[in-house]
């Protein structure tokens, strides 16, 4: 029997790269044809180069206009014609859901589903997201929990939600804990000298707690806690939730944070940390940065919320605080900068928790595992 096909339908090819190219290289290396479907800008060659046929697929992830979005689903349908791939794997909403649709009048017969976090839909209390909620969830349950897919979800709060909703049936999901962290290329350092350094690393979005960040650093620094406060990301245009750049720029010239922008030396920037932070309220599946930085055996300061609490146990690898409390956030900061012991001692147990339960080899094979179950034999 000839390889079967594997099709991969994402919206960005940076988030391809940043949390399924190892997924693809080794779906190929267990003998898939693997197909990436996804709008390309940067990335392209990254995907080409690691053995896997590349389809550019121009989308919005914003767009509201029926007549461009039948389009997309006019399209779409053509390339899974086209393709006739054995197993479909979506991920995040938008492709969730047109490549639910497409899939099923396309006569897929295997489709997985992967949701990293229900988002900003499902967090915001915006009157546009209350809107769709109620109609996202009718199409979810049209679309997904039948016999020849499968849901794969990444925290307990999210199947919860799910299940109890009566969307998905239990029986379909699958719980993956994240894309999973490269053990070698995030290794322990030890903790720097030097004034410590709270690391915040994300995508530059409100959601993601950015202003409760530099707003707890403003307390910090009133408090006469010496402590520098870095932020590490640019914002993504095609959010809602983006903080304009003059906006970080203007953190940046205040002197209260300091924004790097985008970087690629990750690693080498929790190396040189000592507390690690994300406040968010985004709606996360299991937050890459944040495996990232347990991964590198720091400490953790995060929020009290669904994929954030996976992570961090609170008084164990680090600190849970509420969501948007600034106060809280700047509090959780003070004990970890004064106490260098507490914070080695949580970076031990962070390291322990990634090669327990986060260790990317695990994600990996988990997913294949769901691919073998919709296509024994």
């Amino acid at each position: 029997m000839g390889s079967r096909k594997l099709l991969f339908f994402v919206t960005e090819d940076w988030y391809f790269c940043s949390h399924r190219l190892p997924l693809g290289v080794a779906a190929r290396a267990a003998g898939y044809d693997v197909v990436v479907v996804t709008r390309v800008r940067e990335h392209g060659e990254r995907i080409t180069a690691a053995g896997l046929r590349l389809i550019p697929f121009e989308m919005s992830r914003r767009s509201a206009n029926p007549l461009a979005e039948l389009g997309v689903l006019w399209r779409l349908w053509r390339v899974y014609r086209t393709e006739r791939p054995d197993i479909v794997h979506h991920v995040s909403l938008k492709p969730v859901l047109y490549g639910s649709l497409v899939a099923k009048l396309a006569g897929m017969r295997a489709i997985v589903n992967a949701m990293a976090g229900l988002g900003i839909l499902f967090s915001s209390d915006s009157s546009k997201a209350r809107l769709l909620r109620p109609l996202v969830k009718t199409v979810f349950r049209l679309l997904l929990g039948d016999r020849r897919e499968l849901l794969i979800l990444q925290n307990q709060d999210n199947v919860a939600e799910m299940t109890e909703a009566g969307i998905v049936p239990a029986e379909r999901i699958r719980l993956v804990r994240g894309a999973g962290v490269d053990l070698a290329e995030f290794a322990v350092q030890p903790e720097p000298s030097g004034v410590p350094r709270i690391l915040l690393v994300a995508r530059m979005l409100w959601d993601k707690g950015v202003g409760d960040f530099v707003a707890a650093a403003r307390l910090l620094h009133e408090r006469g806690v010496v402590a520098e406060c870095v932020l590490v990301g640019e914002p993504d245009v095609a959010n809602p939730a983006a903080i304009p750049l003059q906006q970080l720029r203007a953190w940046h010239a205040e002197g209260v944070v300091r924004w790097l922008g985008r970087r690629e030396d990750v690693a080498a920037l929790y190396a040189g940390c000592h507390i690690a932070c994300l406040p968010s309220f985004y709606g996360e599946g299991i937050p890459k940065s944040l495996l990232e930085a347990a991964a590198s055996g720091r400490a953790i300061v995060t929020t009290d919320a669904p994929g954030c609490r996976e992570v961090v146990q609170h008084e164990g690898n680090g600190l849970l605080v509420p969501v948007r409390d600034p106060a809280a956030l700047a509090d959780a900061f003070a004990r970890l900068v004064s106490d260098a012991e507490l914070r080695q001692r949580m970076g031990r147990v962070s390291r322990e928790r990634a090669e327990q339960e986060f260790a990317l080899a695990l994600s990996v094979q988990q997913t294949l595992d769901v691919y073998t179950e919709l296509l024994p034999g």
